[in-house]
């Protein structure tokens, strides 16, 4: 499989021989208000053009509807007539936004051979939960490929942990930046990240969702500070940087 961070959670994935976009988030850099007053955002720019990104994408994948995984210019330039693949409960507002092949993740579906199955997430834990709505991850899997879980926007809790065992996937893509909202943590900081690992001591993990976003406050450099303090390898973690694409096996 080849997956490519494009920024953020944004990634497009060349899986089972067919590319999936995830998350699409086409903001201009500096477009959009400011979560904490550090920056406007996003903070970084595109790697590549819109065009370029929706080149031979087959299938959208969208985990919930906060504008930095699901923005106005993708709402605006992704083919209204792509198939979308959304959390239940927010077909309807991607329906108005004028997309003709919307269809909720209620359970696992085999799209062209690769089987999507929807796993729990919890944006916090708390009274912010209420706060940010509820979000899902996934799972991935397909003949030849490697078992690949994207938690999404979630921090690590019971519910992760049991995906974890129970599929012990290949690949563990996280959202890792320990953003906030009213001091809150709100997705995955690097302890949690590296918590993860333990928990997944035969996987592979993507770190994503970083330096994008002013409320966030984990780096790529703090997390990779704080894997080599905890011991785990350098080969077990990827943190890639906007726009480029990793190959990855079993």
């Amino acid at each position: 499989m080849q997956l490519e961070l494009i920024r953020n959670a944004t990634l497009k994935v060349t899986y089972g021989g067919h590319i999936l976009l995830i998350d699409p988030y086409f903001a201009p850099r500096h477009s959009l208000p400011s979560f904490t007053g550090r920056s406007p955002n996003p903070m970084t720019e595109l790697p590549r053009s819109i065009d370029d990104i929706l080149q031979d994408v087959e299938l959208v994948i969208v985990s919930h509807l906060h504008t930095d995984h699901f923005d106005a210019v993708a709402k605006e330039r992704v083919p209204k007539t792509l198939p979308i693949l959304c959390q239940p409960g927010d077909e309807g507002r991607i329906r108005d936004a004028g997309f003709t092949n919307v269809t909720p993740l209620t359970q696992s579906v085999v799209w062209q051979g690769v089987t999507i199955t929807p796993r729990q997430g919890s944006h916090g834990v708390g009274p912010v939960v209420e706060k940010m709505g509820p979000v899902i991850g996934l799972t991935l899997e397909a003949v030849g490929e490697p078992t690949v879980y994207w938690a999404g926007d979630t921090v690590l809790y019971p519910p992760v942990a049991e995906t974890i065992r129970e599929f012990s996937p290949d690949i563990i893509v996280t959202h890792s930046c320990g953003a906030r909202w009213d001091g809150d943590l709100i997705v995955m900081d690097d302890k949690q990240t590296l918590e993860v690992s333990r928990l997944a001591p035969q996987a592979t993990i993507v770190a994503t969702h970083m330096e994008a976003l002013d409320h966030a406050t984990v780096t790529r450099q703090d997390l990779r500070q704080t894997a080599e303090a905890g011991g785990l390898d350098s080969s077990r973690l990827l943190i890639p940087a906007d726009g480029e694409a990793l190959h990855l096996g079993r």
